[in-house]
């Protein structure tokens, strides 16, 4: 049996499933029913839909659907009450946590990972060796007179710079503006958007002059036909790696991710039961899909709490 089966057994049977010798018996976590709905941030997806997976086969028929419209997208179901858990990779901002309270949404937020944006170029690249924050501001923001690899540096290519990234119902636009810009939403529109990260993959990895950036996870998937970029803050030029994202080297691309839980829907107990599943397992899975876990500790009193608090 897996360690994560058996975590899961040891959750769930804490939060008053009986097992016996490990195996499910009588009140099952088998017995579950009912649709779970969650929605928003492609960067929290892979997540998410790693949680999802594992608790399904506990869980059978549990449905749990899960999809990608964007952090901003996500708020704007959730907040409506269409969805119980909204995928983030961003805080709540004050506009949608008014809608939330208008609609008498009352939820939870859980940190669930650390992750790093990759600065992306094509594979066949030779000639960027790393950018500056400044030269990434020079790049991206509103108004920009970079149309060329050399508007960047002289001794750069005089060839055409293109330009990939979130759209801007993303929370990865909304980091990625304000702590390279300078501003939220700040940011020039001539570039191919797209909510679906893999879509930007697709898009850099096939195009010679392309220049784009999402979740370091991403990346990782497909090493092999993309180069990653390092970044100078100040300190020297930095690649996103599990550790200089654990440790903040890797600034000012490291951010928290997020989920957020409606409150009413924790009543439910294929919605509790999923929340304490993913909690207790978040740290192998987060690992499994290429994200950086937080510290044991920080999963271990967010799982206090929700059983405190929902008891």
């Amino acid at each position: 049996m897996s360690a994560i089966v058996i975590i899961a057994i040891l959750i769930v049977g804490i939060g008053g499933y009986v097992y016996f010798a490990w195996r499910p018996q009588a009140a099952s976590a088998s017995e579950l029913g009912g649709t779970i709905e969650i929605d928003g941030s492609s960067t929290v997806f892979p997540i998410t839909e790693a949680v999802a997976e594992e608790f399904r086969k506990i869980n059978p028929d549990v449905r749990t659907n899960v999809g990608i419209s964007g952090t901003g997208g996500g708020f704007k179901r959730f907040t409506v009450g269409e969805t119980d858990i909204s995928d983030a990779s961003r805080p709540i901002k004050e506009p949608e946590a008014e809608a939330a309270q208008k609609n008498g949404i009352e939820y939870i937020e859980l940190r669930v990972a650390t992750d790093g944006l990759a600065v992306i170029v094509n594979k066949g690249n030779n000639w960027v060796d790393y950018l500056t924050v400044e030269e990434l501001k020079q790049i991206w923001e509103p108004n920009s007179t970079v149309q060329k690899w050399s508007d960047v540096r002289p001794d750069w290519p005089d060839r055409p710079i293109t330009l990939y990234g979130p759209g801007t119902d993303s929370g990865t636009f909304d980091y990625f503006t304000e702590v390279i810009v300078g501003k939220v939403d700040a940011s020039r529109p001539d570039y191919t958007a797209s909510e679906d990260d893999n879509v930007l993959v697709q898009g850099i990895a096939g195009d010679p002059n392309a220049l784009g950036y999402f979740g370091f996870a991403y990346y990782a998937e497909n090493m092999d036909k993309l180069k990653v970029v390092p970044i100078d803050s100040g300190k020297g030029p930095v690649t996103p790696s599990d550790l200089t994202v654990r440790t903040g080297q890797y600034a000012p691309l490291s951010r928290p991710l997020f989920i957020y839980v409606n409150t009413e829907s924790m009543q439910r107990p294929e919605v509790k039961a999923f929340v304490i599943f993913y909690l207790g397992n978040a740290e192998d899975l987060v690992a499994q899909v290429g994200y950086t876990p937080l510290e044991a500790s920080v999963y271990q009193e967010q799982l206090i709490m929700v059983r405190s608090r929902f008891p």
